[in-house]
């Protein structure tokens, strides 16, 4: 069987995905995920492409894209590639918040790394002291 055409149950994805299948209706509801194709006993029947937009879609989540960004870069998609200089332009801001927010990261981090080094170094003074 092609993988690229086999159709996914909800739980199926949601078990890919980490999602709950409450989330996916929801998702689906709220426009994030194209109204998903049904089976005759109305079940819905996802592709292996609407786990890749899902995905995708957790990513930008986790990037820190709020759902109502999310909502118009879904419906830009789905207007096809005439929207392709809009989707680029939410991606770069995106992508430049991200930068901002790794080196802030990275900024904390060099403070810990401090910190430790200083405590252990504190903390083998203070052995050699004992001995």
């Amino acid at each position: 069987m092609d993988i690229q055409n086999k159709k996914l149950t909800i739980q199926e994805v949601a078990k890919a995905t980490g999602l709950t299948p409450h989330t996916l209706r929801y998702y689906e509801r709220i426009g994030l995920i194209h109204p998903i194709n049904r089976e005759e006993n109305t079940r819905r029947c996802y592709t292996m492409d609407d786990v890749g937009w899902i995905e995708f879609l957790l990513k930008l989540r986790a990037t820190g894209m709020s759902i109502k960004d999310m909502q118009r870069y879904a419906e830009l998609q789905r207007q096809g590639d005439e929207t392709l200089p809009e989707r680029v332009e939410m991606l770069k801001s995106l992508r430049d918040k991200v930068e901002s927010h790794i080196e802030e990261m990275n900024e904390h981090l060099k403070l810990i790394h401090y910190k430790i080094d200083y405590y252990s170094k504190v903390v083998e003074e203070r052995e050699l002291v004992k001995v």
